[in-house]
């Protein structure tokens, strides 16, 4: 399972890397498309529709976020991501609160709409980041990168207390913490290097900076904390649908969904604080 996990990140990587440091940005919009309509793919076959429904709600999605990015369709994106801050948050809360069962009472045909709307506003998210400079949106993945890879080792090394027994077991209230104090660190180190070699697109990090320390520090806990509940939150979708991964389209790592469900709401949160 090891060797077939580190050969598809390897795979991944040639692929995503070239694309994301590509002078040109539709490279990346290429394959940020594919990704959204992978994922609309995985959505809704995790909410029981059929395969005529899945295959045209990946379609849907993409076809949306195309529009939104090639079509010269015109928004008022600082409301775009107050709505999906917004949103995510009330979501987010709503939906650990109340549980599987909860998330069960709503018709299926509203869960499906709203986790495909989201889905574009975190496609939408991705290709105006890149459109800011890659850095960055290396910046934004590196911090759920960092939360996730130091929340898995933090909990295996001292977790005991679980954060969300009911929804995923293997995730600890020292694993949060963990994930929390690495990117505190990574935003130090990426802030330092950064003040050396200042990047043609600042960072998030440098970014956030600007607003001062107290601010800055309170910025990357409310993301960090979010990329969890991002997670949580699929975690509880695919309770409640019996399933273990959203996807086998990733040999060893599962889905799409099942490596992007931290970064979904970060990436428009990230793009809510940048407009604010």
């Amino acid at each position: 399972m090891l060797k077939q996990r580190i050969i598809t990140a390897v795979c991944l990587l040639a692929v995503f890397l070239p694309a994301l440091v590509h002078p040109s940005p539709v490279f990346f919009g290429g394959l940020t498309l594919l990704l959204i309509a992978a994922s609309g793919w995985e959505w809704a076959r995790m909410l029981g529709a059929g395969a005529a429904l899945s295959w045209g709600s990946g379609l849907l999605v993409s076809l949306v976020l195309a529009a939104l990015m090639f079509a010269g369709v015109e928004l008022h994106w600082r409301v775009v991501w107050l709505t999906a801050a917004a949103a995510w948050v009330l979501l987010s809360v709503w939906m650990l609160a109340r549980g599987v069962g909860g998330w069960t009472d709503w018709p299926s045909c509203l869960r499906l709409g709203l986790g495909l709307a989201l889905l574009v506003l975190s496609g939408a998210a991705l290709w105006q980041a890149r459109l800011q400079g890659w850095v960055f949106l290396l910046s934004i993945l590196a911090l759920v990168w960092t939360a996730d890879v130091a929340a898995y080792f933090g909990g295996k090394r001292w977790g005991k207390r679980k954060l969300a027994p009911m929804l995923s077991p293997g995730k600890t209230w020292a694993g949060a913490i963990s994930g929390l104090a690495a990117v505190l660190f990574l935003a130090s180190v990426w802030l330092a290097l950064e003040s050396v070699n200042p990047a043609n697109s600042p960072s998030l990090f440098a970014r956030l900076w600007d607003w001062g320390p107290w601010m800055a520090v309170l910025a990357l806990v409310f993301l960090t904390t979010m990329a969890v509940v991002g997670d949580l939150l699929e975690s509880l979708v695919k309770r409640s649908a019996g399933l273990k991964d959203s996807s086998g389209l990733l040999p060893g790592h599962g889905g799409v969904l099942d490596r992007v469900d931290a970064l979904l709401p970060v990436l428009p949160l990230a793009m809510m604080l940048m407009s604010l």
